[in-house]
């Protein structure tokens, strides 16, 4: 997903082992990013090979989304009878996506979706879907039930006297033009009724809970100016170190809870969803609900009522504005690349879309340091000096200082010192291109001089304002930056995540989990070093990144995010290979240190215990008591065997659960747990999960009391796991909170 596609992966790792040793060693051994761009470029001799490999992802991916209309039509009204309202939504959007305007299936779609909308109580913007129905030329024979609609839409939202004028001329249609046929019109007077007489009563309804919490936390603002750092809080500051390179410190005692950075995200880009497998589609229409039929692509708003690009139909947005503004920043150049975007991954297309939000920026001294790249080789050709010349030539500014790089204080910040999170910080996140493999290197090359192929082919790129137009190897400039943007991403791109909930509305308990959404650039949480035991929380409103104390932070400490590896999700050797793969450093914070001084039971949440006595477990391949009284020994392997055993009996279990099966359900959980009290620490992660399925078994049975019982004892298990102050706590005291509140315990 973030990387290209696995056909064109291997096709340029294909070609990788078949290039000439000298020219291998060429490449892997060029000290800057402009020599392994322009040896790779020179190597795509061929555009054919992308050409096809982006056709087949292309068709792929639009017979995945691409629904006509009589398909939409049939499908919706399943989904309707059903009560798949999200998916009729989601087939409706398709179907608007694929439509032409101002002709009766857009305007069908759109009444489609209304509806949808309607029955999810998105009131508002039901009414502006049904506002689009009209105005595409909605059947007037159909008009009735939509404006039906309309009316208890606005009562709803108490608008009693816009309700009482769409009721009169529904009224005054009824009675110009009885073409109904009698049944369907008695069905409609009778609502007709019992909507004016809720219109009459209906008082204004006031801002739900949820939406009044959100409302709230995106206003929330900084706590004090912090004038070197925008995006942060006054109460840490910048600093940087050989060693540790820039990071953040407090300026002052932080208590837990405090915001520390929110920042808006540089550019971010939608996850386009799981693609299913080239040429084995399960069915002639895949009708899945990914992530581009529910979110904004510009600012990931949660929306069913996406309106589509009028140039694709792969971008959709919350609204028009959404839209224009897409357009203007980058998507007029974007628009006709889909296909060769989802080719080449989310990496690339950050990249490129970097690249043309740099154009509304004053760019000139990174135009200058990218040059400057180019100049500062041991071998430059005349070529390339002449490029070097054309680019730093009318950069603006003062007539002395043309052509000379001023280096700020701090890299990434302007001359004041001041880092702001803009594409001059952006530019100057490390790349790490030595760490890299030779391979990956000519890969992320490779692609990203397919994509200016494509973009001079086309003509659709205008590079930045300070760059002179006319120069014939301008785009080889943006080119290097791009393949830079797709390097740095590696260690500096940040998942935009947000929370899920799983389960039906009819559930009287709903479980919830983390989910990726995007990926983004965030340049001042990219300062945050890592620790495998951070002392920062990081969470998102659609693409607004909030940092927050998770605990008590000293004046003077380093303020540290996590970047993946967590303690409690993994052990220290796990993690210290995921680091060094990713990130390319070994980890040494506390949580580390003190793991390899610990005894080597390994985690409470994955520990063994004695069948006889109950102590832990302790060893490698052969397992002792721990009991200084017990002589005890297993092997490692016979436990793992039962765990995986055991496991497959709790899946079985959920499998009842979903099929609301709940007595069945428990039956087989009890014996889980009976049989894992002999081998199993209490504090065990299986534990816990088992607790947790009891307490939703139970729930579908209405018994609150032992619901809640059981999901007690699985909040023991996750604080152990997770701590008290942990998102997956947070997760399951909200689920508490529900037992309490269904069954008034």
């Amino acid at each position: 997903m973030d990387l290209p596609v696995d056909e064109w992966k291997s096709y340029v790792f294909q070609k990788w082992s078949l290039l000439p040793k000298s020219i291998q060693v060429t490449i892997s051994t060029a000290e800057t990013l402009s020599d392994i761009f322009l040896h790779s470029s020179l190597l795509l001799h061929t555009y054919i090979r992308i050409q096809k490999i982006t056709t087949r992802v292309s068709l792929n991916f639009i017979q995945r989304i691409f629904i006509d209309h009589l398909f939409c039509v049939r499908h919706c009204a399943i989904c309707l009878v059903n009560k798949k309202y999200i998916n009729e939504g989601c087939l409706a959007g398709s179907g608007i996506s694929h439509s032409r305007p101002h002709t009766a299936d857009i305007s069908l779609c759109y009444a489609n979706r209304s509806a949808a909308l309607f029955h999810l109580g998105q009131h508002e913007m039901c009414l502006k879907d049904i506002m689009r129905a009209q105005m595409h030329g909605y059947p007037e024979r159909l008009q009735p039930k939509m404006m039906l609609r309309k009316a208890e839409c606005l009562v709803t939202l108490g608008r009693r006297q816009e309700a009482s004028q769409t009721i009169s001329d529904l009224e005054s249609s009824f009675a110009a033009k009885p073409t109904l046929a009698a049944a369907q019109f008695q069905i409609l007077q009778t609502n007709l009724c019992r909507l004016k007489m809720k219109a009459q009563e209906k008082e204004s309804l006031t801002e739900t809970f949820p939406a009044a919490l959100t409302k709230a936390l995106e206003d929330m603002d900084l706590k004090g100016e912090n004038g070197q750092v925008p995006s942060a809080s006054s109460s840490v500051s910048l600093r940087t170190d050989p060693l540790r390179g820039r990071y953040l410190v407090a300026t002052k005692d932080i208590l837990p809870g405090e915001l520390l950075v929110k920042e808006d995200a540089f550019v971010s880009v939608l996850h386009p969803g799981e693609m299913p497998p080239l040429r084995h589609l399960e069915s002639k229409w895949d009708t899945r609900v990914t992530n581009g039929d529910l979110y904004c692509h510009r600012c990931l708003d949660h929306t069913l009522a996406t309106v589509p690009c009028d140039g694709c139909s792969y971008a959709k947005y919350c609204s028009h504005d959404c839209m224009q503004q897409a357009w203007d920043l980058y998507h007029s150049v974007e628009c006709s690349l889909g296909g060769l975007l989802l080719t080449l991954g989310v990496f690339c297309h950050i990249a490129l879309r970097s690249t043309l939000v740099a154009r509304f920026e004053d760019a000139s001294k990174v135009i200058r340091k990218l040059c400057s790249e180019i100049r500062n080789r041991d071998t430059c050709s005349p070529e390339r000096e002449t490029l070097v010349q054309t680019l730093t030539c009318d950069l603006g500014g003062e007539s002395e200082n043309k052509g000379k790089m001023l280096e700020p204080p701090v890299p990434g910040c302007d001359l004041n010192g001041k880092y702001e999170s803009n594409y001059n910080a952006v530019f100057h996140l490390l790349p790490h291109t030595g760490n890299h493999s030779p391979e990956h290197r000519f890969l992320c090359a490779l692609s990203v001089s397919a994509l200016c192929r494509r973009l001079e082919a086309a003509g659709c790129y205008k590079p930045a304002a300070a760059v002179p137009p006319g120069s014939g190897s301008e785009l080889d400039v943006w080119g290097v930056a791009m393949l830079k943007h797709v390097l740095q991403l590696q260690c500096n791109a940040q998942a935009i995540t947000t929370i899920q909930h799983t389960g039906s509305k009819e559930n009287s308990v709903t479980n919830s989990r983390q989910v990726r959404l995007a990926t983004g650039i965030f340049p001042v949480i990219s300062l945050l070093n890592h620790s495998c035991s951070p002392n920062t929380s990081v969470s998102f409103i659609s693409n607004v990144a909030t940092v927050r104390a998770s605990q008590q932070i000293g004046k003077g400490q380093e303020i540290l995010h996590c970047y993946g590896p967590h303690q409690s999700r993994m052990r220290a050797a796990e993690r210290q290979q995921k680091l060094r793969s990713q990130y390319f450093f070994d980890c040494s914070c506390a949580a580390c240190q003190n793991e390899k001084h610990s005894a080597a039971t390994g985690p409470r949440w994955e520990a063994f215990c004695c069948r006889s006595c109950g102590a832990l477990m302790q060893g490698d391949d052969v397992l002792i008591c721990g009991s200084t009284s017990c002589t005890e020994s297993v092997s490692r392997d016979h436990l793992i065997s039962r765990l995986q055993d055991l496991q497959q009996q709790v899946g079985m279990a959920r499998k009842l659960l979903r099929n609301d099966k709940p007595e069945r359900a428990i039956q087989l959980l009890l014996g889980c747990q009976r049989d894992a009290q002999s081998f199993l620490s209490g504090e065990h992660s299986l534990v816990g999960e088992m607790e947790d399925d009891l307490a939703q078994a139970y729930a579908a049975l209405g018994d609150w009391q032992k619901s809640a019982t059981h999901l007690q004892k699985s909040l023991q298990v996750v604080e152990v796991r997770h701590g008290p102050s942990s998102v997956e706590m947070g997760h399951e005291l909200f689920k508490l909170a529900q037992l309490f509140f269904n069954g008034q315990v």
